[in-house]
């Protein structure tokens, strides 16, 4: 995989949400406690991401739909008719968002809920980017508004870490250790609600008030409720969805049809509810799969974690436009650099370099080899600059580059 290493301390999107060291919260808080950052223990607040006025903007000239918006009031998470409608003539799309719906419910007490804002909204989106890249995990980002002293939704936990990052209002939250330690997708609040809602009813583990510019960090599995105090308050949840151990598991029994011992069809008139006759088949299989186990390298599970980390998250966007406007005037003097968080495989095979991604492969020269792992390396460059092939070269290499999506021209 191309790109530059980051060190503990130089992960710049996550040092924002948290007043301790990178380091210090890898191994100490990751995954295992959460973290309360106020806001003069952080470098500035978080409304250059988002703010109120951001919040109607989205709802009043931007065709949001569902699933982007969602309305929740007192635990209940109302039918999208409630606050969407058709956009009338030429948009006439029944479940954009309706700003008279959603002023009607917001004005009795519902929460609004802006989802996908790593999808949506400008700052977030590059936010987002540099996020995942620190963390090594998916991020997802949504919007919470809750109206003056209004609780969108019942005590409950998230399968998936998250950092709340208050940027209006206040917000008074309460925090309760897990009843289920590290639930997986599968495995939701509402199987434990009743464990869930007895827990809620314990003396907190945190009980404060975020303030604009107060960071919160809960670990899957904690719980929490929120209420909204004298104003309206917006903070933003990002979602980190850890990749588990239970992930790697499951990347290595994808290689057991390798294995020639468990691809074998059960005996023939084997009667499957009869727990007396599958058991010796139970054990075979399991010697068999132990076995499997034994002989499974990393190779296989980190192919298959990286193929899906690709598909989980999004590299840097393409302007087309603005692409083809770059490709009509590149030189040997143009600024170019390596599209960030764009995940490539670079592999010299006889007298070719390939440049592999998972949806396509380009193969040029061997001669470009160096060029090409220049520019990946990342930084700003010229044609001219790189090395191994003169200025004509480099011309169309770079060009070969920017219009397979690897190269962007800076604006």
């Amino acid at each position: 995989m191309t790109g530059t290493e980051r060190g503990p301390a130089s992960r710049p999107a996550l040092s924002r949400c948290i007043r301790v060291d990178a380091d210090e919260f890898a191994h100490r808080y990751w995954g295992r406690e959460p973290l309360l950052s106020t806001a003069s223990e952080l470098e500035g607040g978080f409304d250059d991401l988002f703010s109120a006025e951001a919040v109607d903007e989205l709802l009043t000239r931007r065709g949001v739909r569902t699933p982007f918006i969602r309305m929740a009031h007192e635990g209940a998470v109302l039918a999208p008719s409630a606050y969407t409608a058709s956009g009338g003539f030429g948009a006439e799309i029944a479940d954009q968002v309706s700003s008279d719906k959603v002023l009607a419910e917001f004005a009795g007490g519902a929460t609004i809920v802006l989802q996908g804002l790593h999808r949506l909204w400008p700052p977030i989106i590059e936010f987002t980017r540099a996020l995942v890249a620190d963390l090594g995990h998916p991020v997802q980002v949504n919007a919470y508004v809750t109206p003056p002293s209004s609780q969108g939704f019942e005590p409950h936990y998230d399968t998936h870490d998250v950092f709340v990052l208050q940027v209006s209002g206040e917000k008074h939250w309460r925090i309760h250790a897990p009843v289920h330690v590290d639930p997986l997708r599968s495995q939701p609040w509402e199987q434990h609600r009743a464990a869930v809602a007895r827990a809620a009813t314990q003396e907190p583990v945190i009980d404060a008030v975020l303030h604009p510019g107060d960071a919160l960090y809960l670990p899957r599995g904690w719980i929490h409720s929120a209420t909204a105090l004298g104003a309206t308050s917006v903070h933003l949840t990002v979602g980190m969805s850890a990749y588990t151990r239970a992930d790697v598991a499951a990347a290595l029994l994808e290689q057991l049809g390798e294995h020639a011992a468990l691809r074998a069809s059960l005996p023939l008139g084997l009667d499957l509810h009869d727990a007396a006759a599958l058991a010796p088949v139970v054990e075979e299989t399991r010697r068999d799969l132990v076995e499997a186990l034994r002989q499974a390298d990393a190779l296989g599970p980190a192919a298959a974690l990286g193929r899906r980390f690709e598909a989980d998250t999004r590299a840097e966007p393409i302007a087309p436009l603005a692409t083809l406007e770059a490709l009509a005037t590149l030189d040997a003097s143009t600024p170019v650099r390596w599209r960030e968080s764009f995940a490539v495989r670079i592999q010299a095979v006889d007298d070719r370099v390939r440049l592999v991604t998972r949806t396509k492969t380009v193969s040029m020269p061997i001669e470009a080899e160096s060029a090409v792992r220049r520019l990946a390396s990342g930084g700003v460059l010229t044609p001219a600059e790189l090395p191994g092939l003169d200025a004509e070269s480099a011309v169309v290499v770079v060009r070969r580059l920017v219009h397979e999506g690897f190269v962007v021209a800076p604006a």
